[in-house]
């Protein structure tokens, strides 16, 4: 045999050696941060208030008449069922109204969804 020859048979028996060992090695381990989870549907307003206020700041504060939360609360509510409970942003808002109203972009299921998204987007905590 040519040296060139014995010398590509050796490298190639060295690689055949050497790729399994690669394979099974390990990475390093690296320790995980522990987040607190998001607050679902059922948490307190305050729990709820402090994760996701910010994405529902457009929406009223005051409660209409016959309405057991404003909309400002029903958009907390809503931003947790997507975030917590993993459900689309779509599923979530369906309480809102989508009648356009004069003089305002959008519709209130629109602001929420768009808000909803961005909340599921960022992990919102």
């Amino acid at each position: 045999m040519k040296i060139n020859t014995r010398i590509a048979v050796l490298l190639g028996v060295l690689t055949l050696l050497v790729t399994p060992t690669a394979a099974l090695a390990e990475g390093p381990t690296y320790e995980t941060e522990h987040v607190a989870p998001a607050p679902g549907a059922g948490a307190s307003l305050a729990a709820k208030k402090k994760a996701y206020g910010v994405y529902c700041a457009g929406f009223p504060k005051k409660k209409a008449k016959g309405q057991k939360l404003s909309p400002y609360e029903r958009c907390l509510t809503s931003m947790a069922k997507t975030v917590a409970a993993k459900k689309t942003p779509k599923i979530a808002c369906t309480g809102f109204s989508k009648k356009h109203v004069k003089g305002k972009t959008g519709t209130e299921f629109s602001h929420c969804v768009v808000a909803a998204g961005e909340a599921k987007r960022e992990g919102a905590i």
